[in-house]
């Protein structure tokens, strides 16, 4: 294999599976995209005529044959049915080496291990989490696996990378012409716009929902004009398991401290009271506690942040009703609090990966994030970091909106120093996510690590009486705790490709050899 190194030291194919590939350059580097893809547009469907009878209906309506590309969108999250529902309907008419392209799998998702190793799902263009990770590590797929951030898949799409043939979108309220939200219906899930993409470049789209309502159905996430068919069906998801009654903060010290050093980091830096304030962080623990932590913060200085971008949680709704945000941007809902503030509240906006995200655009807002607090499984010494695979080789994560975050001014790692007995800071991380150049501080319960390249931030803390150390102390602290860890060991062969969100790889995932004991 003609193999050529990246920008961060990764030797990357110049081709796998037929297909050309572009070394990563740089964060930066790529300057600008190319032409929007033009995807097909079937004749117009008579609007009283898309309300099918099932799935299988519109299965044979979009005539799906074998090597088609099939996509899903992972709003309903673990509680998602639609996914399952529909391989398995394209596995009984012995369809073969489908190409899966869904936003995001969960665990929910394991029963596709029985397709992919059969030969019905050929691999994977999206993101894998827990059990469908675990098969792609082994070798199990025919072709190479492809792991986007959102902003990445949506750019893959438009630009033509991702080309998908149909189209199905779980919809918890729609009506017959095909105009979809995810607000109301017992399925209800707030944002659809991981679904946008979809809904404009596909061959087909389908619109499955279990609310089926009187035009119009509004507001419209999905707009009726993109869709071929609409199908009704008793259930797309477990409610239970879509979202949570409540999200809960952590109620481990060390994570609680970390949380805190956070919040204390962008108060002391001066970031949390300059102009445009704004922050975002995820539904973890950690994040959860930041947000708390952050607010209680900003109450006491009577600051108001322009806005705060979602994945919303009751924690980013109170500090939208309690004035101190003028807006939450909300990608996707966390738990049953962010679904009624994005139905009742008009400061509480939906967004999807195109206006958030997506590089190949005329701005998007990513980079005017004032601070994205983040998780990782590795930070190295370069501070470059890894959510995909774990310090085993396991690759169990996608990469979510890691790498489309990770371009705000300030991208912050929460992470504990030392995870099951591992370092957390390691010489050289098992897989590139991100690049060091994106990353300017982690954060941990035994000391702060700020970017060299930030020098303006070290000015900034000098009178700051948070730990700050080197990433090289971290590194030293965190394996006096646990010792060398063994590295992982790998065949030659790749079964996944890490795409940056330009369209470029920035790493590969090779097949793992797994040591005594499995995963």
């Amino acid at each position: 294999m003609d193999l050529i190194k990246n920008a961060v030291g990764r030797l990357i194919p110049k081709e796998m599976d037929g297909k050309k590939l572009k070394p990563f350059r740089g964060m930066h580097a790529d300057s600008g995209g190319g032409l929007k893809y033009g995807g097909l547009i079937p004749a117009a469907s008579k609007f009283n005529h898309k309300v099918l009878k099932d799935l299988d209906a519109a299965i044979d309506a979009c005539e799906i044959k074998d090597g088609m590309t099939i996509s899903f969108h992972h709003h309903l999250r673990n509680g998602d049915l639609l996914v399952n529902r529909v391989v398995e309907k394209l596995a009984a008419r012995g369809l073969k080496n489908l190409v899966l392209a869904p936003s995001a799998l969960f665990p929910t998702h394991g029963k596709l291990v029985e397709y992919i190793n059969s030969g019905v799902i050929s691999h994977i263009e999206g993101s894998m989490n827990g059990p469908v990770g675990q098969v792609c590590s082994l070798g199990k797929m025919k072709k190479t696996a492809i792991l986007r951030s959102h902003g990445g898949r949506y750019r893959a799409i438009q630009d033509g990378d991702l080309h998908i043939d149909v189209a199905f979108i779980a919809a918890p309220c729609a009506d017959q012409h095909g105009n979809a939200n995810g607000l109301y219906g017992k399925s209800a899930c707030g944002p659809l716009g991981f679904a946008l993409a979809d809904s404009l470049y596909a061959d087909r789209v389908v619109v499955v929902t279990d609310h089926l309502v009187p035009f119009p159905c509004y507001p419209w996430s999905i707009e009726g004009g993109n869709v071929d068919h609409v199908v009704v069906i008793d259930s797309l998801g477990d409610p239970s398991q879509i979202v949570s009654g409540t999200t809960q903060i952590t109620r481990s010290p060390t994570r609680l401290l970390i949380a805190e050093y956070a919040a204390q980091l962008i108060k002391d830096s001066g970031i949390m009271q300059e102009p445009n304030f704004s922050f975002q962080a995820g539904a973890g623990g950690v994040s959860l506690a930041f947000v708390k932590f952050m607010g209680d913060l900003m109450h006491e200085a009577g600051v108001v942040a322009d806005f705060v971008r979602g994945g919303s949680t009751q924690f980013m709704v109170e500090l939208l009703e309690n004035g101190l945000a003028r807006y939450i941007l909300d990608g996707q809902s966390f738990d049953l609090e962010g679904i009624r503030s994005l139905r009742d509240n008009p400061h509480h906006i939906e967004t999807n990966p195109f206006v958030s995200y997506n590089y190949h655009t005329k701005g998007c807002f990513a980079q005017i994030l004032k601070v994205s607090v983040l998780g990782a499984t590795e930070i190295d010494l370069d501070f470059n970091v890894n959510v995909n695979t774990h310090s085993d080789g396991w690759l169990l994560h996608g990469i979510g909106g890691f790498t489309d975050a990770a371009d705000a001014h300030v991208t912050m790692i929460t992470a504990p120093l030392v995870r099951n007995r591992l370092p957390i800071v390691v010489d050289r991380v098992t897989t590139v996510t991100a690049p060091g150049e994106m990353i300017d501080v982690v954060v941990t319960e035994r000391g702060i690590a700020i970017n060299p390249r930030r020098q303006d931030l070290l000015d900034r803390l000098q009178s700051s009486r948070l730990p700050i150390k080197s990433i090289e102390e971290l590194h030293d602290v965190a394996i006096d705790m646990t010792g060398v860890p063994a590295k992982p060991d790998f065949t030659d062969r790749i079964v996944a490709l890490i795409e940056f969100r330009d369209g470029t790889i920035i790493d590969t995932v090779r097949q793992l050899l797994p040591k005594t004991g499995g995963a």
